[in-house]
């Protein structure tokens, strides 16, 4: 039994020499290992799965309740909004400054260089025919021409003509001077001097002036209307438009910028609507507010139409309900001629025109139509527009309108 543990114990000693020698002779052939450049980094192994006892304890994380969820398309129709909200601040329009008029006394002599320079051919054409040595039948036929070229027309050039011929042969000589002087006087006299040329604007009642404002398309009728408003403003009186031109686009818009401007209130309606009524509401706001002159747009009707004119009428006694009209004022193109006579005429066979105002008095017009168109209504012609900018529309003067004409 001893010699069998003795063997054993030899065999483990033998077993473990051996296994020494080997492990021994591997670490002599492996080279040794490079320091390292860094601190190298150490990452923990994942933790596996553990069940019972072993697992971790549970960590409770907070819950969102429904009406906390929002959907993926909530969120891109409503994105989140800032956590203080300033509320917006929109600014109002800022209200169109009421602009101050320019004094309409002697507007026409301020504006005569604008005249003269389309109506000098006819004043200077007279005064170089009347300054010849001889004045024959010819020099006269001459001076006829240039009066109906002008659109004098016929009968109130041959009394003009008459009057000339017996002044000049009266007074024998004829210098500059007198020739201007005496050109002059029957020029004034032609257009009639003592014509009422004063627009009427005061109803002599508690009630406002009313004034209807008529005329053909392209005549500059709803900027005159402007224009006249710009005029009584100066003049001190407060004003009520009424836009009853209802068929031409923006007809009411261009008349309601040329009221704030002057801070006058504009009373409109739809477009296409009937006019009469919106004149009637014109006059009765007029009345309501207190207001010194209506002024009534009326829409620029072609006169060959026999219907629209018979609805014109009907606009002039729809106002009058609420009392006489006290001014219609025909607006004609100054540059048209002999056409705007036949305008005229048929205006006022259904209105009764009580006096003209004549615009583009100062581009191709003929001086002449002022004295044509007197005659054939029998009215006067009491504003004349003489350029685009709002103060152009100045009260005629017969004897500034001359010394236009005929030059200093």
């Amino acid at each position: 039994m001893d010699i069998l543990i003795l063997a054993v114990v030899i065999a483990l000693v033998a077993v473990g020499a051996i296994s020494g020698l080997v492990i021994g002779s591997r670490k002599k052939k492996q080279l040794p290992p490079s320091a390292p450049t860094s601190t190298p980094t150490i990452t923990a192994p994942p933790a596996e799965p553990q069940v019972g006892e072993d697992a971790a304890p549970t960590v409770e994380e907070p819950r969102r309740t429904v009406e906390e969820v929002v959907l993926p398309e909530a969120e891109a129709a409503a994105p989140e909004a800032p956590a203080e909200a300033v509320p917006e601040v929109v600014e109002e329009p800022a209200a169109p400054a009421i602009e101050v008029p320019e004094p309409t006394a002697g507007r026409l002599v301020r504006l005569r260089a604008r005249l003269a320079r389309s109506q000098n051919s006819l004043g200077k054409g007279l005064l170089t025919l009347l300054s010849r040595e001889h004045l024959d039948e010819d020099t006269w036929e001459e001076i006829e021409e240039i009066l109906l070229t002008a659109d004098v027309g016929v009968v109130p050039t041959q009394e003009l003509v008459d009057r000339l011929r017996e002044r000049v042969r009266v007074l024998g000589t004829r210098t500059p001077e007198e020739l201007r002087g005496l050109l002059r006087e029957e020029l004034i006299a032609l257009i009639g001097p003592d014509m009422d040329r004063e627009v009427k604007t005061e109803s002599g009642t508690d009630t406002p002036g009313v004034v209807m404002v008529v005329g053909v398309n392209g005549t500059g009728k709803t900027t005159t209307t402007g224009k006249l408003a710009r005029v009584l403003v100066a003049d001190g009186r407060s004003v009520v438009l009424g836009a009853a031109d209802t068929f031409r686009a923006a007809a009411a818009d261009q008349l309601q910028t040329w009221g704030e401007r002057v801070g006058a209130r504009t009373v409109r309606g739809p477009e296409g609507g009937d006019p009469a009524s919106i004149a009637f509401d014109a006059v009765k706001e007029g009345i309501a507010e207190g207001a010194d002159v209506v002024l009534i747009d009326t829409a620029g009707r072609l006169h060959t139409k026999t219907g629209l004119m018979d609805e014109l009428g009907k606009v002039k006694r729809v106002v009058e309900k609420h009392g006489p009209l006290d001014e219609i004022l025909l607006v004609l193109d100054a540059t048209t001629g002999q056409n705007g006579l036949m305008q005229a005429r048929v205006f006022a066979e259904v209105v009764d025109i009580t006096g003209i105002v004549l615009t583009k008095l100062d581009g191709t017009a003929k001086g002449g139509i002022v004295v044509a168109v007197q005659r054939e209504l029998g009215v006067p012609v009491k504003l004349v527009g003489l350029g685009e900018g709002p103060d152009d529309l100045a009260p005629f003067e017969p004897a500034a309108f001359v010394d236009a004409l005929i030059g200093d």
